[in-house]
């Protein structure tokens, strides 16, 4: 039995049955043990009554057991005679006052004198607040045929019930089986096409208990398999196309200088490096990507101060700065905290994104590396008044090999972006850009961690 769905209705109509069994069972029982006991009171207050009558209208227990043995039909407007000592129902015992026993029943036979616990159970005659015998119940009366049919009645409504109870939890069994299955056979058949190669699926959220929280997290992780995968290819195109530009440049002069079409001049021979450099850049790149997915970018964190920082990346790039008339600023904060970081790592991320700045900003723009602090962040900050992001590219902007220009050329990988939210990341920092549109400059800012109490 492989189904679920099989499974879950014979287990709902199994809990069910036992559940309705088990209360008409304990039903029938408590029924038949208060009747029973009804039944008892009752004939033994009748008994009580008959005998009490018959001590008050007479003074005495002569002739008593006579009287139950016989119809006296003088007296059964006010006495209802019983028909024997072993008549089944009056199973009740009288004793004297004496605690000698005049009606007889079961084990207690006439005249015998009755010990004083059996006597505790019985119920006192009075008369005129003299107790003048004891009742007995010597056992439990069997029910006529009025009072048998009555419980044969109970018996086969219980029975009705339970059947009907069965009836319906076969059909909410079926109902609710059906409600449990159905998203898990929509799960099975989406993950069956997952496994066929058709990554992207989306199952309907029918709920929202735990399978809806089930089918949302598949479809989210649908839908990220299926963003990595694009990702991946676009990835492995964009690297093949980064590959091939400088071989095709490298092999195209080797090819011209092996064959004497061009001669080994300086100029040539320095564009062939430019190309290996190219090449050289984007296998390290590359490297230091599948080094922080891995988690092995190696990390020497210590004490950061931005300022130092900010003047260490503005003396690199001063030269490059003049040489197209950028002016380059560095703005800091009086007192401002150190953070906790590799601090050559960190200056590999803002070479990245000052490099990316000085690509962007026109001659005579300018370039502003600021740090400050907000409660418990040390803010880095690399402005521009360059060319811009375009507001549907600023999402995408640190995906790897993503180019919010895609007519750009040069010999950067496509990878700063990436390598550079990788190290913010490992350093437990976070970096984010904004821009207000094209032509209107962009801003960059690495938050980080403060050191408590520096």
């Amino acid at each position: 039995m492989r189904s679920l769905f099989i499974k879950l209705i014979l287990a709902f109509l199994f809990i069910s049955l036992t559940g309705v069994a088990l209360s008409a069972l304990l039903a029938r029982q408590a029924t038949t043990r208060e009747f029973g006991q009804f039944v008892q009171d009752q004939g033994q207050n009748r008994f009580v009554t008959i005998v009490t009558d018959y001590y008050e209208v007479y003074g005495t227990w002569d002739g008593i057991l006579q009287f139950m043995q016989t119809t006296d039909t003088s007296m059964q407007g006010m006495l209802m005679p019983f028909n024997g000592r072993n008549n089944p129902e009056s199973p009740y015992v009288l004793t004297d006052q004496n605690n000698r026993v005049i009606i007889p029943f079961g084990r207690f036979d006439l005249n015998n004198v009755v010990s004083a616990s059996d006597l505790s159970g019985g119920i006192q005659i009075k008369v005129n607040n003299t107790v003048v015998g004891t009742v007995i119940n010597a056992a439990a009366p069997a029910l006529d045929a009025r009072q048998q049919a009555y419980l044969d009645r109970i018996s086969r409504a219980l029975l009705l019930g339970a059947l009907g109870s069965a009836a319906v939890a076969l059909l909410l069994g079926i109902f609710l089986a059906r409600t449990f299955t159905r998203p898990l056979r929509e799960l099975t058949g989406a993950i069956q096409s997952m496994a066929e190669g058709e990554l992207k699926q989306a199952v309907p959220v029918r709920s929202k208990d735990e399978l809806g929280k089930l089918t949302i997290a598949f479809n989210q992780m649908s839908a990220q398999i299926s963003q990595a995968n694009e990702l991946r290819r676009q990835m492995t195109a964009d690297i093949a196309h980064d590959l091939r530009s400088p071989l095709t440049v490298i092999s195209g002069y080797i090819e011209s200088l092996r064959d004497g079409v061009l001669k080994p001049t300086p100029t040539r021979l320095d564009a062939i490096y430019d190309e290996v450099q190219h090449l050289q850049r984007l296998v390290d790149d590359l490297h230091t990507l599948s080094q922080a997915d891995a988690g092995n970018l190696t990390q020497n964190r210590q004490t950061v101060a931005p300022q130092a920082l900010l003047e260490r990346i503005a003396a690199w790039y001063g030269h490059l700065a003049e040489a197209k008339n950028i002016s380059l600023e560095v703005k800091t904060d009086e007192k401002l905290p150190s953070f906790m970081a590799d601090p050559d790592r960190m200056a590999q991320v803002l070479e990245n994104l000052v490099g990316n700045a000085l690509r962007y900003t026109p001659d005579g723009g300018k370039i502003v590396l600021s740090a400050g602090a907000d409660a418990d962040n040390v803010l880095l900050k690399v402005e521009d008044n360059g060319k811009g992001i375009e507001p549907e590219a600023l999402p995408h902007i640190f995906e790897r090999f993503y180019r919010a220009d895609e007519s750009r050329q040069g010999n950067e990988s496509g990878l700063g972006l990436a390598i550079a939210k990788a190290i913010v990341d490992l350093n437990g920092g976070r970096i984010t850009a904004s821009s207000e549109g094209v032509g209107k400059g962009s801003s960059f800012t690495v938050s980080m961690p403060a050191v408590k109490g520096a």
